[in-house]
């Protein structure tokens, strides 16, 4: 039913039979029956990813420093747009070049550092500014709103010309991928994005595998 008439995504019918699950063997205290009922297959998509050039693009096109500011740390840093939106300036330690992430996905605290060449920007933008709490406020206060952020990524791709069909999650993805291009240890790439399982870092080794890359077709050689 979940798959035929409501044409449910393998994730949805996944979430729909752990309730259940749970209702049965945790609240009924029923036998565990769950283990003969077949489940569909989620499907292995790979992060989208941005290249360099789209990045500069995006960066370009985007005038308002506030905007750039957001779209640069979510990329410099390698933040989630909720991570981004709930950055407070008493997080950011322009001394030791870290930046702590605050009660991130799993309520878990992590540190990245803070790029460089953002240094100067960013004292331009506080002093424009004056953020109070958070570095990027709404203009009633308090923290700037997550589809903001989302409208300012998707802005910025039209003035860019870019057409893929991503959102500002992929500047994450970006983050992660190029890293690995640059030759960051996958380790040390786990801990800064805040991954819990290696496996997860691991997918960022299928887009970007600098061996299968430099493999030439054999239409090329003819």
């Amino acid at each position: 039913y979940c798959h035929k008439d409501l044409n449910l995504s393998e994730n949805q019918i996944h979430s729909r039979m752990n309730a259940v699950k749970f209702y049965f063997e945790k609240v009924l205290h029923q036998d565990k029956i769950f283990f003969d009922i077949p489940r569909p297959k989620k499907p292995m998509l790979l992060p989208k990813a941005l290249n360099t050039s789209e990045i500069k693009k995006l960066f370009e096109v985007t005038h308002n420093p506030k905007h750039k500011l957001i779209l640069q740390l979510c990329y410099g840093m390698g933040l989630r747009v909720s991570e981004i939106v709930k950055l407070k300036i008493e997080h950011i330690d322009s001394k030791t070049m870290k930046v702590l992430i605050s009660r991130g996905k799993g309520k878990k605290d992590r540190y990245v550092n803070l790029p460089l060449t953002i240094l100067a920007d960013l004292r331009i933008y506080y002093r424009a500014y004056l953020p109070k709490i958070f570095l990027f406020e709404g203009q009633a206060g308090g923290s700037y709103s997550i589809r903001s952020a989302q409208t300012v990524f998707k802005n910025a791709m039209n003035k860019a010309g870019i057409k893929k069909t991503v959102g500002i999650h992929s500047l994450r993805h970006s983050y992660a991928t190029h890293l690995l291009e640059y030759g960051t240890d996958i380790s040390l790439i786990q801990k800064l994005m805040g991954h819990n399982d290696i496996k997860t870092t691991l997918n960022y080794t299928h887009v970007t595998d600098r061996t299968v890359s430099s493999v030439s077709s054999p239409l090329d050689r003819l």
